[in-house]
């Protein structure tokens, strides 16, 4: 399957992703408002499965500030001019199963562009009656739009590990720890980055050697950044 190659590697290496962006946020009559940097890294390993392959990742990032890019510990909220602690992205697992539907293709010259389009809905493991304060709405609405550009020839060469560029953009709610309540609103996250990457050292100081290795076998459930602050918040 081309789109393991590019992603992660055929031959069941590990294989590092980094990415950079930013963070914007606005509602109906405020904004859009430039609130974060974003840095973080993927780091995979794909495994073949009866039913295709299993790609076996765990992620961290880090909200930065988004002038001087320095890392951030609180955040002062320009919607409600409160300060609240920043919750950082430490993510394990993060696993997707891949090869029941084929991911579409582009062409484009020289180069080859795989689209992921993903589009969530869910029950929101923040109930807004349990999290008043931290939690939208009962259902987790949001989408996540990847781009991977890879060149034909790399594709061609039976390379297991396929360079690639990528893109990402994420409309999704207001983070649990922003304590934005139900106000309406969202957050767009515009990013880009490439793999193979060596992240830059402050982000890999930041996220620990853990976060530098992929996991060796499947687990569930994921962790998400609403799935943590949950277990954070738990009594």
């Amino acid at each position: 399957m081309d789109f393991i190659r590019v992603r992660a590697s055929g031959d069941g290496a590990e294989t590092i992703s980094w990415w950079t962006g930013d963070v914007y946020g606005w509602r109906r009559d405020d904004g859009p408002h430039h609130l974060f940097g974003f840095e973080g890294l993927n780091v995979a390993r794909a495994v073949r499965a009866d039913d295709g392959w299993q790609l076996l990742t765990r992620e961290a990032a880090a909200y930065l500030d988004p002038k001087t890019r320095e890392v951030l510990d609180v955040w002062d909220n320009p919607f409600t001019g409160e300060t609240v602690e920043v919750q950082h992205v430490f993510n394990d697992p993060v696993n997707q199963r891949l090869g029941a539907h084929p991911v579409p293709v582009t062409r484009l010259g020289e180069q080859v562009v795989f689209n992921v389009d993903v589009r969530l809905a869910y029950p929101s493991p923040l109930k807004v009656a349990d999290h008043p304060r931290h939690s939208a709405s009962d259902t987790y609405r949001a989408m996540e739009l990847f781009q991977f550009f890879a060149r034909a020839a790399d594709l061609d060469s039976g390379l297991p590990d396929v360079p690639c560029v990528f893109s990402w953009c994420r409309v999704s709610p207001w983070l649990p720890w922003m304590a934005m309540g139900q106000r309406e609103g969202a957050l767009v996250y515009h990013c880009r980055g490439a793999k193979p990457a060596e992240a830059p050292r402050r982000l890999r100081e930041h996220v620990g050697e853990h976060f530098l290795h992929a996991p060796t076998a499947w687990s569930a459930p994921n962790m998400t950044s609403w799935t943590a602050f949950a277990a954070k918040a738990a009594p």
